[in-house]
């Protein structure tokens, strides 16, 4: 004889964390936390860094239980939004760090061709150009043409509005060409 088979009540489970109850929350890791941990090694490609991802998301689910609205969605559809976004923010985050250096400076070179090597060369121009640049222009430069960034991504990165990123590249690539003149 089989038993009917009870489905798994994620939106009273998130209900229930949003209540303090930490019972819900291990109900929910044990029910998801496989599939959720498979989902993110897909997109994450690294066994640690996709656990590390899915210990990330429960602590958001646990903190933000309350916001859940399930008018916008189902419970199980936004507990793993949640999870999706952080491992492609991880993912993200990695492919455009800023790492500034002197082997940078054949990158930002191609943007200005006819530059001298003399001008491409040590603590050259370029770093006195980028340094009077304000940071957050700046920081749009290096990841746009160092880490090869899109445009949305730079927004995402600074958390500013994809407008006001294009905007910061435009003037300062006529800055910079201005500058090394």
């Amino acid at each position: 004889m089989n038993l009917p088979v009870t489905p798994f009540d994620f939106q009273a489970c998130l209900a229930a964390c949003a209540q303090g109850d930490r019972r819900a929350l291990q109900a929910l890791y044990t029910h998801e936390g496989a599939r959720l941990l498979g989902v993110t090694r897909r997109i994450a490609r690294d066994d640690a860094t996709a656990e590390d991802i899915v210990h990330d998301a429960f602590i958001r689910i646990w903190t933000r239980a309350a916001s859940f609205d399930p008018a916008r969605g189902s419970a199980r559809g936004w507990i793993y939004s949640i999870t999706r976004h952080l491992a492609l923010n991880h993912i993200r985050d990695v492919r455009c760090e800023v790492a500034f250096d002197e082997s940078d400076i054949d990158a930002i070179g191609a943007v200005f061709p006819g530059a001298d090597d003399e001008a491409w060369s040590g603590s050259s121009r370029i770093y006195r150009c980028l340094e009077q640049l304000q940071p957050s222009p700046q920081r749009c430069i290096l990841h746009a043409y160092v880490d090869g960034c899109s445009h949305i991504e730079i927004a995402s990165l600074l958390d500013a509005p994809l407008g006001t990123v294009k905007a910061w590249i435009k003037r300062s690539l006529k800055a910079l060409r201005e500058c090394m003149g």
